[in-house]
């Protein structure tokens, strides 16, 4: 959890302080979209009705923005990975000593990416959040 922000990160986490009414310190980015991570009690309050909250974010950022619960542990990493790398589905899911392993299956090419880019990403978040090293299968 000792990730470091950048001025560019700064600039989200203000913005979006002040069009979701949520306050986090917790934003990175993955396959050309940004994440923010909430806990789960303010989830629907970020989000705002219908997604309207969401929409005007990423129409100010021009970029895709989605809003995933933050996780509580190692016991959450299945649920914050596959909201990560949603539509993209894994078969398996393991955390082994200090690294979690997933199958990718046929979907493993997606959750890799042109030149180990997906995959170095979330290398990133997962150290991040979880201390953890990341493996895809």
């Amino acid at each position: 959890m000792a990730n470091t922000i950048d001025m560019q990160e700064m600039r989200y986490l203000n913005l979006f302080e002040k069009i979701m009414g949520v306050r986090t310190r917790f934003c990175f980015k993955y396959n050309e979209a940004i994440f923010f991570c909430v806990p789960r009690h303010l989830l629907s309050k970020a989000v705002g009705e219908n997604g309207r909250n969401i929409r005007e974010m990423g129409s100010i950022l021009s970029r895709r923005i989605k809003v995933v619960v933050f996780p509580e542990g190692i016991n959450n990493a299945e649920n914050f990975i596959r909201a990560i790398v949603s539509p993209v589905r894994f078969k398996n899911f393991e955390v082994k000593d200090h690294e979690i392993v997933i199958a990718g299956g046929s979907n493993k090419a997606a959750l890799i990416g042109r030149n180990k880019r997906r995959l170095l990403e979330m290398q990133k978040i997962i150290r991040d959040y979880f201390g953890s090293e990341f493996r895809v299968v």
